[in-house]
């Protein structure tokens, strides 16, 4: 992924479930350590975003567990919707952060 604020994307949102894994362990009465520092590192990140781009991915993540998603085979693999030729080669050029069509979810592309 060359996008920079792609990249800042996911590893946002692999802090925001390793964060509410933490709470999930605390619930059940075990004592974690650690959640400090996620936090630092989610405000850090946050604050390297646009901020449309942080309001867009906060709202997405209201509504799914995962707001940002990979495509396989051209695929969307929140909704498992085909992802439109259009959105595919602009997808792949790493340019733009791309919307899925059908859940709007942040899609990002590996191979």
């Amino acid at each position: 992924m060359l996008n920079k604020q792609l990249d800042l994307l996911v590893a946002l949102q692999d802090l925001d479930i390793m964060i509410k894994d933490i709470d999930d362990v605390k619930q059940i009465g075990f004592d974690v350590e650690g959640r400090e520092k996620l936090d630092e590192a989610r405000n850090e990140l946050t604050e390297k975003l646009s901020k449309p781009l942080a309001f867009n991915y906060e709202k997405l993540k209201k509504r799914y567990k995962r707001a940002i998603v990979p495509v396989k085979d051209d695929f969307c693999l929140g909704c498992f919707m085909r992802v439109p030729t259009q959105l595919i080669t602009r997808g792949r050029e790493d340019t733009a952060v791309i919307n899925c069509e059908g859940c709007g979810r942040i899609l990002y592309w590996y191979e």
